[in-house]
């Protein structure tokens, strides 16, 4: 094999297309990277003789599969929605294919077929998912090796901005797609608690959180996120009574969101009528116009969500700008496409700024009728705006993957995620170079 294509040269690109194109000049392959913005995807080759930029509207399907196909592993950083059409273009081709999204339930019913046609479809190998999945699944193969019986296992994750660049009071700037944070939480989450199974709606999400203590930054809040129940048989943990997956923010930030889905404005249903001559203040009087009668527009708010006009939560949004007078200017917009654009400006982090990324495992088990508990942490910032935590931790994994398929050392074949030690093995040890260094507490609890 000698030919790798990664389609996508996007914000979370960086760290992975320079791993591979450095690993092409030690083993003499060859890189395409394709993406609709082709001087973007230029920069990012920057001139190496290992690699090349190409053009390519990953909808036309013509265009895609002439690149597919001279190909021996496929790269998709693509839209999650977009894989699928990927992923069938590289069975009817017979290519390896590894993203970093989720997996659909119509990708796992490739399975079958990637499996007969000996083909590795690797998902979920970024950061979360990815390396979530990875250091905790080591871990839980490490106590139950020694006999241990898990009782509960709690991974959390969040890609913020670190202290020394953090100037806004969320507490928070853009790393990775602005789209993905915007409607985060939606739909219903589920996780395991004392035996019992637990649904949040979206209506409650941010509503619901926990506090964690982060050894050496402090206490932050976590959201659930998404289906924790995927991962009991994933993760081959049995009957354990607890388990959960959660997103960490600085503790306030869920509070001001709650505020933000309350009133409406992350719903992305339905476009706002002449949307390009109101007023972000004219928006907001149209979702609360009943809340306060003959109340000030920030009262009415602060009536809806329960909160005073003086609070941190009225101070956030006032921040953002949603009750100033300028006009939004965006036809025919989406009420959280009208959010993301105004928070795109607001949390952008500058060139000079650094965002950071915290995991957290939280293990209990029970090993000679004693109980411990493991707390497995990980933070990382980044170097500025271009070098990010989130792109080398989103990118790194899937480039050390990309490198063992190539060499021929990946057996795993069919649609799967990395949670099996051929696979967690290699990729953790080598991203220690890199920094991604998980640090661990135990505690006899009783």
């Amino acid at each position: 094999m000698n030919n790798i294509l990664i389609i996508g040269a996007g914000r979370s690109s960086t760290a992975l297309i320079n791993y591979v194109l450095e690993q092409a000049k030690n083993y003499n392959w060859f890189v395409t990277i394709a993406d609709a913005d082709h001087e973007a995807a230029a920069r990012k080759v920057a001139g190496s003789t290992n690699g090349r930029a190409t053009w390519l509207d990953a909808t036309k399907v013509n265009d895609r599969r002439e690149l597919i196909q001279r190909a021996d592993v496929v790269v998709s950083l693509l839209p999650a929605h977009l894989h699928l059409e990927v992923a069938q273009d590289c069975l009817k081709l017979k290519k390896h294919l590894i993203t970093a999204s989720y997996i659909s339930k119509q990708m796992y019913a490739l399975g079958d077929e990637a499996r007969e046609r000996a083909l590795i479809f690797m998902g979920e190998m970024g950061l979360d998912p990815g390396i979530d999945h990875m250091s905790g699944k080591q871990k839980i193969d490490q106590i139950k090796a020694k006999g241990g019986r898990l009782k509960s296992f709690r991974s959390y994750t969040g890609g913020l901005v670190a202290p020394e660049s953090d100037n806004n009071p969320w507490h928070y700037k853009f790393s990775w797609n602005p789209r993905n944070v915007v409607l985060a939480g939606q739909g219903t989450a589920q996780f395991l608690e004392d035996g019992k199974l637990r649904y949040v709606p979206y209506n409650r999400i941010f509503a619901q959180t926990r506090t964690i203590d982060v050894p050496g930054m402090g206490e932050y809040e976590v959201y659930v996120n998404r289906d924790s129940l995927l991962y009991r048989e994933l993760y081959d943990l049995g009957p354990i009574p607890n388990l959960l997956r959660g997103t960490i923010r600085h503790k306030g930030f869920c509070k001001a969101w709650d505020a933000l889905v309350k009133i409406g404005l992350t719903d992305a249903s339905f476009p706002i009528l002449d949307s390009e001559e109101i007023t972000y203040h004219e928006l907001l009087d149209a979702y609360v116009a009943n809340a306060a009668p003959g109340s000030s527009v920030k009262e009415k708010v602060a009536n809806l969500i329960g909160e005073s006009v003086e609070g941190e939560t009225l101070k956030k949004l006032d921040w953002l700008g949603l009750f100033s007078k300028k006009k939004i200017r965006m036809r025919s917009a989406t009420p959280s496409l009208i959010l993301e654009n105004l928070l795109l400006e607001k949390w952008k982090l500058q060139e000079d700024e650094r965002d950071m990324v915290i995991m957290q495992h939280e293990f209990e088990y029970e090993l000679a009728r004693k109980n411990y508990k493991m707390t497995s942490t990980m933070v990382m910032k980044g170097d500025d705006a271009h070098s990010t935590a989130m792109s080398k931790l989103v990118g790194l994994p899937i480039g050390i993957f990309v490198k063992h398929v190539m060499l021929g050392n990946i057996n795993s074949i069919g649609v799967n995620i990395p949670v099996m030690k051929e696979v967690y093995e290699p990729v953790l040890e080598e991203l220690k170079d890199y920094g991604v260094v998980f640090h661990e507490k135990e505690e006899l609890i009783r």
